[in-house]
């Protein structure tokens, strides 16, 4: 029976956001809270499904399959629309089986897990890589890592009327730009398509620089038809995809305890803190005002901190 997607359309509130360090700066910074919109399918991750699952709902097809880690939000939110709108799901793992709080989601959700090994995730980009895959899944349809891709951005499109029609509530006329954490580059690809050449959109890379997120922001313009668009890279993996260190931590628990609202060291947490630095370093003019998109991602932040807590470095 071909599945139905629900007419659901989530919301997220614009929040102020308020720091010592911004206020002393002169800059005006809201949030905008995608971890609020779901329990399950959180954060950015519904608008970058959302078009997926519409092609492969009106396709008919039975499934989907894409690709993550054993931390995956990507993999999370995508096992846990499967199991609301009716699709099988099967995830392709990095490495070696793992027993974390997010593969066993996964598996309560009811996808159906390959672990790949490293190498043999290495290989995803290879000419020929999902045929065997498709062969094994007939009628499946195939989301690409991360849910990224012109679908992926069209969805996050979105984003831009969901903060624009909140900015009165805040008492803004207007903003000077976007700035949120970087991973594929598909939320900033579509906020750069919505935005269509107006306001800066910033992008904290959370990840290396040879994941190549520049040239997937440039290959999504393309494929839109789209040329330009005003978006700068700025560093902030802190020396790897999910390397965590102490700085990154006391930053986390003292914005939390300053702002109340949750963030997690792989995606948030470092974008939060890159634009602090930008900030104290004189980057944006007195008096700018800036939104921040909370991405989600805080199924993994339990375990992530726990970790850290765990060895002490943490009180």
């Amino acid at each position: 029976m071909p599945v139905v997607l629900p007419d659901w359309s989530p919301d997220a509130p614009l929040q102020p956001l308020g720091f010592a360090w911004s206020a002393a700066a002169g800059i005006e910074l809201a949030v905008l809270r995608l971890d609020l919109i779901d329990p399950l399918i959180s954060g950015n991750k519904w608008f970058k499904l959302r078009h997926h699952l519409q092609a492969a709902a009106a396709a008919g097809a039975e499934g989907l399959i894409s690709l993550g880690g054993a931390h995956s939000n990507h993999l999370h939110a995508l096992a846990a629309a499967g199991r609301r709108f009716g699709f099988a799901t099967v995830g392709l793992l990095r490495g070696e089986p793992q027993d974390t709080p997010t593969v066993r989601d996964l598996q309560a959700f009811g996808m159906q897990l390959h672990w790949l090994g490293y190498g043999g995730y290495r290989a995803r980009h290879q000419a020929g890589f999902w045929e065997p895959w498709l062969a094994l899944y007939p009628g499946f349809s195939a989301v690409p890592e991360g849910g990224g891709g012109l679908p992926g951005a069209l969805g996050c499109a979105a984003l831009l009327t969901l903060a624009r029609r909140q900015l009165a509530g805040l008492g803004w006329d207007d903003y000077d730009g976007w700035w949120l954490a970087a991973g594929t580059g598909t939320t900033l690809a579509g906020l750069l398509l919505a935005e269509a050449g107006g306001h800066p959109v910033y992008g904290a890379l959370a990840v290396p620089a040879d994941h190549g997120v520049p040239q997937q922001v440039q290959a999504i313009l393309q494929a839109a038809g789209v040329t330009g668009g005003s978006f700068q890279l700025l560093e902030a993996c802190r020396g790897g995809f999910a390397a965590v260190d102490d700085e990154l931590l006391e930053f986390i628990v003292a914005s939390e305890a300053a702002s109340g609202f949750p963030l997690e060291p792989l995606y948030t947490g470092k974008a939060l803190m890159a634009l602090r630095g930008q900030v104290e370093a004189g980057y944006f003019a007195r008096g700018s005002r800036l939104l921040f998109v909370h991405t989600g991602g805080l199924q993994g932040r339990a375990a992530a901190m726990q970790r850290y807590q765990q060895a002490g470095r943490l009180g």
